[in-house]
């Protein structure tokens, strides 16, 4: 059984997922959520709170693999300069912890879950309901991100 953290990076938002592989090769979603900076706080502190709680997760839940989607360059740059500083900050904590970081891009991501790398949001997150036996889709959004992104490298790990 293997436990993999997938991580969705952003500055005001990053998502988590903690799913788990079975014996028999089911998924198990163990924990999932967002690590939430207020705004109107300076850049440098919310990247502190990012790394500090994302350290907390890393020895709560001892994963045996990470994986972090790829920055991929958005229209607006200042998003992307903002995105690109949260993912060092969590490349850095899952280092400092020892373990390995997988990247996915989205169309990965959305190619793994729902067998189509063009696949809409809605989609991918009810395969990540169905993959995962869950109720409902997991909410927020970032944190079905996250989901989607431990799936993929958990099939991915397989072959």
């Amino acid at each position: 059984m293997t436990l993999v953290l997938g991580i969705d990076p952003g500055t005001a938002t990053t998502g988590y997922g903690l799913v788990r592989s079975r014996a028999d090769g089911s998924l198990e979603s163990i924990s999932y959520g967002t690590i939430q900076t207020p705004a109107g706080v300076a850049a440098h502190q919310r990247l502190s709170m990012v790394f500090h709680q994302l350290n907390d997760l890393l020895l709560l839940h001892r994963p045996d693999s990470v994986a972090v989607e790829k920055l991929f360059f958005q229209r607006n740059i200042s998003t992307a300069i903002a995105v690109g500083q949260a993912r060092g900050v969590v490349m850095l904590a899952i280092s400092e912890a020892g373990l390995d970081v997988t990247e996915y891009t989205p169309n990965e991501v959305k190619q793994a879950v729902a067998g189509y790398g063009k696949a809409g949001k809605k989609q991918v997150q009810e395969m990540v309901r169905v993959l995962l036996a869950l109720p409902d889709i997991p909410k927020p959004d970032d944190a079905a991100d996250a989901l989607a992104i431990a799936i993929t490298h958990l099939n991915t790990q397989r072959y």
